[in-house]
């Protein structure tokens, strides 16, 4: 029994829409005109009215963090707390009472962003958290997830104080007696967070069906997810089979390439040695690359910079690992075959990674990696072009620009802001750029990475387009959430585009994003989403 869809605006890679196709199984086996699909109809088959819908390939999330984000969403939600420190000590407040959370129990939250405060643009401190309560330990970690605030409960019941040495790849700040202020950044997010509870797969499978239900509703049939650090001692065997289990029980109903996050090289020996690398598992749960953290964020300038930040002068950041740290393990990783992604925001640990890639490379050219660098922020021209020397993939996020276009000039200087977030160029440049979210870090909605990918404003649109020349069109920007999400896992020939041998992953949209003025994109909403022809969400 086929499916038959007409009447549709069906966007199959271009501007140049479709009005029909057609679903064999879990697969696409015509797309066109209504005419020729209705030609195909026989005894037992079903057409579908689109009533001139238009009709999307399911979008691909190529970075964020499934779970991480179902955590998100059991913790207290910082992200509307963005007047002052007051509505942060409120909203904790209201959240512990809600819970009833026992003394000496932690108090957990995410979201906020001190950028927005109306006032002074500090960070939350001990004595800030304090307000909440001097009975439970309390932590709170800012929207980029680079940095953390804990109250005095937390510190004392930690034993932490000023007298313990900074750790490498993180910092906690000192007040003027040398005592911690609360805020902990990168590694050293680490000394709280391995005292938080202990999560089972149980907590792994309930958190990621949550997740790819909120993902279904927007849209969205495929994800790469980055899960195996999210929390202290945690096993990956645990996050691999929860995946699995989910798969299994018909629960699964998002595409997942794992990005398999290592810290040491003996981790990651002992993960290729048990025959897991890129590729490994189904269409719908497998190994994708290596994933590694090169450094933190701009908004809690951990990104590391070859020079100070603008606003902060003497400050260049944090680099994650050394050169020899990072030599190794993209080593091992690309001599094993297994692709590799690492997070870039800095142009300073940009050049870290450039130069163990061209030495990795080196020692096994001439394949097709697919390797690359998550988020590619803080860019110059120079790398740019090693970028497209070595094929390097470009995992953008664009819906960072609704927040990053505020800031990026002044925290980093005209001259290196005027080459940054260069996602046009280095498609020019002949590099493939695909797009997400790093979810939790933005709420998880492709069209507000679309609209923001097409504009370069925030979605207010209350200051000029940043790099304009940087901008993408409707079809640039959805096909990088689509297609060049599907050429990033190696998959172009199996899902990403509405194409006859295709998995029928699609959505059927409210709005038509080239009849949409540009400013609107974000307010399109998913009416269905199908997973291999099958609806998965509907309004």
């Amino acid at each position: 029994m086929k499916q038959i869809y007409i009447n549709g605006k069906v966007f199959t890679g271009d501007k140049n829409l479709k009005s029909a196709f057609i679903v064999e199984g879990d697969r696409f086996s015509y797309v066109g005109c209504d005419k020729e699909a209705l030609e195909k109809k026989e005894d037992g088959d079903i057409v579908i009215d689109l009533e001139k819908k238009f009709v999307t390939p399911g979008f691909i999330d190529s970075h964020m963090h499934i779970i991480n984000y179902g955590h998100a969403l059991e913790i207290c939600d910082l992200i509307n707390a963005t007047g002052s420190v007051d509505e942060i000590v409120n909203a904790l407040m209201a959240f512990k009472d809600e819970k009833n959370i026992p003394e000496g129990e932690w108090i957990t939250g995410r979201g906020f962003n001190q950028d927005c405060f109306s006032g002074a643009k500090e960070l939350p401190t001990r004595h800030d958290l304090d307000r909440v309560s001097t009975v439970h330990p309390i932590s709170i970690t800012r929207s980029c997830g680079h940095c953390l605030s804990v109250n005095t409960k937390a510190l004392e019941m930690l034993g932490i104080d000023g007298s313990l040495p900074q750790p490498y790849g993180g910092q906690f700040d000192l007040d003027e007696n040398g005592y911690p202020t609360g805020v902990f950044r990168d590694a050293a997010m680490d000394m709280i967070q391995t005292h938080f509870k202990t999560h089972t797969k149980a907590d792994f499978k309930r958190m990621i069906e949550r997740v790819v239900k909120k993902l279904n509703a927007l849209g969205i049939t495929g994800a790469h997810s980055d899960d195996f650090c999210v929390f202290d001692k945690m096993d990956y065997e645990d996050v691999i089979s929860a995946y699995r289990e989910l798969e299994a029980e018909g629960k699964l109903t998002v595409r997942v390439n794992e990005q398999s996050q290592f810290v040491r090289p003996e981790d990651l020996k002992g993960f290729l040695s048990k025959g897991y690398k890129t590729g490994v598992g189904s269409d719908l749960f497998k190994i994708g690359p290596l994933k590694l953290l090169g450094d933190g964020s701009i908004g809690a300038r951990t990104a590391y910079l070859t020079k100070e930040y603008a606003d902060l002068p003497g400050e260049k950041g944090l680099a994650i690992f050394t050169q020899e740290q990072l030599d190794e393990l993209i080593e091992i990783a690309h001599l094993a075959g297994m692709q590799i992604a690492v997070h870039c925001i800095g142009d300073g640990v940009l050049d870290m990674v450039l130069s163990s890639y061209e030495r990795a490379f080196a020692l096994a050219p001439e394949r097709d990696h697919r390797s690359g660098i998550v988020h590619v922020q803080l860019t110059r021209k120079d790398q740019l072009k090693k970028m497209q020397k070595m094929h390097l993939h470009a995992y953008a996020q664009t819906a960072f620009l609704d927040y990053d276009a505020y800031i990026v000039e002044s925290r980093v200087g005209k001259e290196l802001a005027s080459t940054s977030y260069a996602f046009h160029t280095l498609k020019t440049l002949g590099c493939h750029v695909s797009n997400g979210t790093d979810c939790p870090v933005e709420i998880p909605n492709p069209m507000r990475g679309i609209q923001c990918a097409v504009t370069r404003m925030p979605l207010k649109e209350d200051i000029p387009p940043y790099n304009p020349n940087e901008c993408m069109s409707v079809e640039e920007a959805i096909n990088s959430y689509t297609a060049e999400g599907a050429y990033a896992s190696f998959d172009e020939n199996n899902k990403g585009s509405i194409k006859e041998g295709l998995l029928a992953d699609f959505a059927v949209m409210d709005g038509n994003p080239f009849e949409t003025e540009h400013k609107n994109l974000h307010k399109i909403k998913t009416l269905k989403t199908y997973l291999g022809g099958k609806i998965v969400y509907e309004v």
